[in-house]
């Protein structure tokens, strides 16, 4: 419970967190300014993810067990489930950017659960913008490189057999859809997700520890022990928010992709 306390220490009364007490951390190293709590867990995660696959696809056998059986089933989740669905027989050729935002997303998220890190990298803003800008830039290269750059924007504004008349409603509408709202939803999902369930596991454990430890009543007990059990209950439904968040947002770097390489589909 000490380190819920050092990751949001009460701002009032009640003992109630903020977002700037969650969010906004301080350097971990005076005058490194850059160096906060969520860069220094990103870069945990990269190591981590790198650690994790040099271990498994290293010195690879022919039957897997361990850690190569574990990376195998997650590859094979991702072929089948994120880039056949999308990217057909290109899939294969885009595997290791797909896995890659997978396990890299799902670390990042997973470190909210952690004991004693305990905060989602992903609940900052820059962290997925920079993943989404990436894949944003993929799309419109691959879709200029693919059917020209003429030939992209008909594609994505102009789609065939539909009345003349709806064009005039529809392309401005594709327009904003695909070039403007789809990066900015990419990285908001995912942020948005992480940040409320930080928020929500952050308040309700400190509800539990201030009616268990600082102000113990017969009625706070109580509402102290519901604290704890919410916080129990959070903590496994945002495991499960935390995986499909990194499905989806690999899922939708490959759906992205796979409309710049095949715009008839």
């Amino acid at each position: 419970m000490k380190a819920l306390t050092v990751l949001a220490p009460p701002s009032d009364q009640f003992g109630a967190p903020t977002p700037e007490e969650l969010f906004n951390l301080p350097p971990i190293i005076p005058g490194v300014d850059w160096l906060t709590k969520p860069v220094l867990l990103a870069i945990l995660s990269s190591i981590v993810v790198i650690g994790f696959c040099w271990a498994a696809f290293a010195n690879p056998k022919v039957v897997p067990r361990g850690v190569q059986n574990v990376a195998e089933y997650g590859y094979m989740f991702v072929r089948d489930q994120v880039a056949r669905p999308f990217l057909g027989k290109d899939a294969d050729r885009w595997m290791g950017l797909l896995v890659t935002l997978f396990f890299m997303v799902l670390m990042w998220n997973i470190m909210g659960v952690v004991p004693v890190l305990q905060f989602p990298v992903a609940s900052h803003i820059a962290f997925p913008a920079v993943l989404a800008l990436t894949i944003y830039v993929i799309k419109v290269y691959l879709g200029m490189k693919h059917q020209g750059t003429l030939g992209y924007f008909k594609n994505m504004m102009f789609p065939p057999g539909l009345p003349k008349p709806i064009y005039l409603l529809l392309a401005p509408i594709e327009f904003l859809s695909n070039l403007i709202i789809a990066p900015f939803t990419h990285a908001v999902r995912l942020f948005a997700n992480m940040f409320a369930g930080h928020m929500l596991l952050a308040f309700f454990s400190m509800v539990g520890f201030w009616f268990l430890f600082e102000k113990l009543t017969p009625l706070g007990a109580g509402v102290g022990v519901i604290g704890v059990v919410m916080t129990i209950i959070l903590t496994g439904f945002e495991m499960f928010i935390q995986f499909l968040q990194a499905f989806l947002f690999a899922m939708l770097a490959a759906m992205y992709i796979g409309g710049s390489l095949h715009p008839e589909h």
